[in-house]
């Protein structure tokens, strides 16, 4: 886990507010010189605590406004079909999230598709015809709320 003190916490909340935010407007809301914001930006992406920034998209404005969760068991429950598994899913286009989680179920696949006939399509043609697929249980999600910024432990 990385050390970080005020300022680097500071830093990274208001990056996380907007990412996009010129290194002049960090310093001004951080209360530092425009020098020392980039050193410490610089810090926290070198340390790996900032690994990148994203564009958010409205997914029904991309025709995917249908998302769903859908939990996933495998067998036989082994490090190869495990990692063979995740490395597949994962590359689908209608998956925005693998979680490999533990439970009843190896893993909880994120999606994001048209409508429900794209989510049965996905679900029925493409899920479970792998051969390691053992079970599979969706659940459709209504709303999708985030968290604007996630603070240090």
């Amino acid at each position: 886990m990385a050390d970080l003190d005020a300022l680097d916490t500071a830093i990274l909340r208001a990056l996380q507010a907007d990412a996009r935010r010129t290194n002049r407007d960090v310093a001004a809301a951080v209360g530092v010189s425009p020098t020392t914001a980039l050193d410490r930006t610089r810090s926290l992406r070198r340390r790996g605590v900032i690994r990148g920034a994203r564009l958010e998209v409205d997914l029904a404005e991309i025709g995917r406004g249908v998302q769903a969760l859908i939990a996933v068991r495998v067998r036989p429950p082994s490090r190869p079909t495990i990692e063979a598994f995740r490395e597949w899913v994962s590359r689908l286009p209608e998956v925005i999230g693998v979680f490999v989680v533990s439970g009843a179920e190896d893993f909880l696949v994120h999606v994001a598709v048209r409508d429900n006939q794209a989510l049965y399509a996905f679900v029925i043609d493409r899920l479970t015809q792998r051969s390691e697929v053992a079970d599979v249980r969706t659940s459709v999600v209504y709303e999708h709320l985030r968290s604007g910024v996630v603070e240090p432990a």
